[in-house]
């Protein structure tokens, strides 16, 4: 199918807000971005995100020890079973209330959600398939106020759980006759975490102010009682005997009802568990508002790590509470803190820059290291052979990501303002940025540095940016003084100041064929400039409304328009005509605001489009705007191809098209109170000349909405810098059936029927009328080396692109480097002619192919150079040793020389002297 593209990846945000967790080998890290959920692959640098969301951003992800399922809650409750190999959602849940917390028991048989004052025990998902999955086992009722943390034993007898109004209990998983529940005290601030030591009920709690205390039991796991079934059940600590005040246990829908109180514990026949306060410490703080916000604990290792608000972590060895190791590795608060299994890699979550940072401690050195935009993504660009995707933000940082492993591998931080826009040059290696500091730079792939700045005579803020084919002319539009400056990439000169726009220019591009420049502006005009031609206008084309985005076609025979009407118009740059238009206003499907004061429908009278791009065959065109709807029109028959929901997350504004009339009141919707900054994780901005901790932030829900788009130059994939991150949509060809030309003899036992009699044509063309993926690979890798000639030659016209296609396709994945690039080289050397005639069809494989060749080229370059630099040092080390060895050889041959001549002068000496005796 051609338009069956899926999510396939959010580049642009690691980390959002939630808990950190490493999976079950420790070689990955999982992490929650928004309301999806991404994969760090740590070993092989990778990123992936899962094809999952919620409704609203997620606050907790539960693994499980196996590392095979996660459950996943976000801000409401609403809660997701995920299986973590098939990326597949098994369960929806709702826990009706916001989670704090969820922990699997170490054997997996059950798990523990805390919400508000209370926890519930769960018996995990199973194998097999059942109706609900989510079983409530027990209810535990304790603390007063909020719960933040949990633990469980090793053996999964007994959890820990800490709450916010400075208590910790303890839990017994079963009915133990010695422990129901035991309350601790000792601390002054919240509870942040609670850890049991290891094959231990031995307890660790750490609070907020940054205290710890190290509780010691008298009882050792094995000595918890299950209680006799004849004798009535002795209360545990902190009950009375009898009366109203004896543990409470319903049997109901709820499950089973613990209710503990306070209490000091009774001596009884069975020897109870009692914790004793062994010490408390505490952690060295620097400022009145340096929290302690996140605590992890490695039990094989006995280390444990905490995080501040000051961006400083600590690990310490206990229960000795020995200082290992100090660091800042931000200066924002630390959010969530995790420890992968070996106890090696440290996981940091910096929420307020959407950090996320992996630390081996014993190295001092970072295995990971990645931040995404922390405000909203302004525009971005595909590198020519799609390998690479630049971005620019509101943050003023410029990010280059690579397509394979999802992750940013340089991030350049010279504008001190937003970037407004980004692009690449023809050649691929140069990027090229405007900003509203009022500079336009230059970036160089090849050593990473800005190694050109352009600016303007006078102050301007530049809104919009292109570059012309050959790389060598730089444009960029002032929204404030209505001019395009035009200069030189190789002398850095100003060459040209274009004025005649009577409005900001918003949108500038040049054609892909010719050295003529489209500007679009507020003043309802399109002007095109010619480069050649003493930079005069050769054509104004008249507008109905403000020019929002404008762009040319791949071929550069059609120029596409969004004006502020909601309407895409498409003309034609030779004969300055209109050759049609697409009114857009009905797609965009405008959400409400919680602010506004009017209807969605009425609302959504006001939008447009504000970002356009073509497709790599340009028969279609890709738009979208202040909208969560990307749409996708087919440009000759001028209609709606398919619409494309960006995001269902409704922590965003703009999202639904009715407001909650819970949330209306008589004075207006409570939306518009300011809750104040709080202790949570939210988006805050700060007002002018406050400093940390003055709580004097204010909250602010992001609008949704779609800030640029850009097709890949593969035409495999697009890309669209959202409110959420960098979104790329690509096409899943293995679960779309889209057969050509089928017919009834067409199956897979006829296909492999060709094969055995190596009809190897005939078998490629039955193989590609069926199209099944994998089918094609086996016909192809089938054929002999020595026959891919014949057999490429021998094949229709008509299969040729399909075939190159498929080529492209399996040389970006394949190891079979040799055998797929002889099939490319055949296939274009001897059809050459015939596809040159369709270049403008063929591009975007021949672009495929390009990529797929420059990738394994980079990755096989890195590795001879390596072998090169390594049979060097061995040649050279070698040569040092002979040369030693020598230099010894020419030692021992002048001592034997030495001893030779001194051995000679004793003898001749010996020789005077027996003849003087002689005399």
């Amino acid at each position: 199918m051609k338009f069956a593209y899926r999510f396939s990846n959010l580049l642009g945000a690691v980390y959002r807000q939630g808990n950190l967790n490493f999976s079950k080998d420790g070689n990955a890290v999982i992490s929650p971005v928004g309301n999806r959920v991404s994969v760090f692959d740590l070993k092989s640098n990778t990123s992936e995100t899962l094809p999952i969301s919620t409704t609203k951003n997620i606050t907790c992800v539960g693994l499980s020890p196996d590392g095979n399922i996660a459950i996943v809650v976000d801000e409401d409750g609403a809660a997701l079973l995920v299986s973590l190999i098939t990326r597949a959602i098994l369960h929806h849940f709702h826990f009706h209330k916001p989670v704090n917390s969820i922990r699997f028991s170490p054997d997996g048989r059950r798990f523990v959600v805390t919400k508000e004052n209370v926890a519930l025990m769960y018996h995990a998902p199973g194998k097999q398939r059942e109706f609900n999955a989510f079983v409530l086992d027990k209810s535990y009722y304790g603390p007063y106020d909020e719960t933040t943390c949990i633990d469980w034993t090793d053996d999964s007898k007994c959890f820990v759980v800490g709450s916010k109004d400075m208590s910790t209990w303890v839990f017994g998983a079963e009915r133990w006759a010695n422990l129901i529940y035991y309350s601790l005290g000792g601390h002054k601030d919240v509870i942040v975490g609670c850890f049991f030591e290891k094959d231990s009920l031995d307890l660790y709690t750490v609070s907020q102010d940054g205290t710890l205390c190290v509780w010691e039991s008298d009882t050792e796991l094995d000595g918890l009682i299950l209680p006799k079934k004849s004798e009535p059940q002795p209360p545990g600590p902190g009950e009375e005997e009898e009366g109203e005040d004896e543990v409470e246990r319903v049997e109901g829908e709820e499950g089973e009802v613990i209710r503990g109180k306070v209490g000091a514990p009774k001596e009884k026949k069975t020897k109870n568990v009692r914790f004793k306060h062994r010490s408390k410490h505490f952690f060295n703080k620097e400022g009145d508002f340096n929290n302690l916000t996140a605590a992890a604990y490695h039990k094989p290792t006995h280390i444990l790590i905490t995080g501040f608000a000051s961006g400083i972590f600590h690990l310490h060895e206990l229960p000795e509470f020995n200082l290992i190791h100090s660091l800042s590795i931000s200066d924002q608060r630390i959010s969530s803190v995790s420890i992968n299994c070996s106890g090696d890699w440290i996981g940091f979550g910096c929420s307020g820059m959407g950090q996320l940072l992996v630390w081996e401690w014993q190295s001092e050195s970072y295995v990971f290291k990645q931040q995404g935009h922390f405000n909203n993504m302004a525009s971005l660009a595909y590198s020519p052979d799609g390998q690479y995707i630049v971005t620019g933000g509101d943050d003023g940082k410029v990010k280059v990501w690579n397509t394979n492993s999802s992750l940013c591998f340089v991030t350049f931080t010279e504008h001190t303002s937003s970037v407004t826009n980004v692009t690449f040059t023809s050649s691929g290696f140069v990027i090229v940025s405007a900003s509203l500091d009022g500079t336009v730079r230059a970036f160089d792939l090849h050593r990473y540095r800005n190694f050109r700045t352009f600016t303007s005579p006078r102050p301007a803020q530049f809104s919009s940016l292109a570059v012309d084919v050959s790389g060598e002319l730089v444009s960029a539009g002032a929204q404030d003084s209505f001019e395009i400056f035009l200069w030189s990439m190789q002398t850095g000169r100003l060459l040209e100041v274009l004025g005649g726009h009577e409005g900001p220019v918003s949108c500038l591009c040049f054609s892909p064929v010719q050295s003529i420049l489209a500007s679009a502006s507020w003043d309802r005009t399109i002007r095109l400039w010619d480069m050649l031609d003493s930079w005069q206008v050769k054509e104004t084309l008249p507008l109905t409304s403000d020019a929002l985005s404008v762009t040319y076609r791949p071929d550069g025979q059609e120029l596409a328009v969004a004006t502020l009407n909601g309407e895409i118009c498409f003309w034609n740059p030779q004969s300055a005509a209109q050759t049609g238009s697409v009114s857009g206003r009905h797609d965009l499907e405008m959400g409400r605001k919680e602010t506004d004061k009017i209807t969605a429908k009425q609302s959504a009278k006001g939008k447009s489009f504000t970002s356009l791009c073509y497709s790599a065959d340009g028969e279609s065109i890709l738009a979208g705007g202040q909208s969560k709807f990307v749409c996708i029109y087919n440009i000759r028959e001028q209609m709606l191809m398919k619409k494309f929901e960006i995001s269902c997350n409704l922590s965003f504004d703009a999202m639904e098209e009715f407001l909650d009339r819970r949330k209306m009141t008589e004075f207006g919707s409570l939306a518009l109170v300011d809750e104040g900054a709080g202790d949570g994780d939210g988006v805050n901005i700060s007002l002018p000349g406050v400093r940390r901790g003055d709580m004097s932030s204010r909250h602010f829900k992001p609008e949704i909405g779609v800030s640029s788009l850009r097709f890949s130059p593969t035409g495999r994939s697009w890309a669209a810098t959202t409110t959420e991150g960098l979104l790329v949509y690509s096409l899943d060809g293995s679960l779309v059936f889209d057969p050509y030309d089928l017919d009834l003899d067409v199956t897979p036992a006829s296909i492999r029927k060709q094969l055995r009699l190596q009809e190897w044509t005939s078998a490629i063309i039955l193989a590609f009328r069926l199209n099944e993926k994998a089918l094609k690979q086996e016909v192809l890798e089938s054929v002999p080396h020595d026959q891919i000639r014949v057999v490429c030659g021998s094949l229709p016209d008509i299969y040729v692109e399909k075939l190159l296609s498929f080529v492209a396709a399996c040389l970006e994945k394949s190891g079979h480097l040799q055998f797929y690039m002889t099939w490319a080289q055949n296939l274009l050397m001897l059809h050459g002619q015939k596809l040159k005639n369709r270049s403008g069809a063929i591009l975007p494989t021949l672009q495929a192919l390009q990529k797929s060749i420059q990738r394994h080229f980079e990755d096989l370059s890195k590795l001879c150079d390596f072998n090169v630099f390594n049979i060097r040092y061995a040649v050279a080390l070698s040569k040092q040793r002979g040369m030693k060895r020598a230099a010894e050889d020419d030692e021992e041959d002048e001592e034997e020389e030495e001893e030779d001549r001194e051995l000679s002068e004793e003898m001749s000496e010996a020789s005077l002297d027996g003849a003087d005796m002689i005399l």
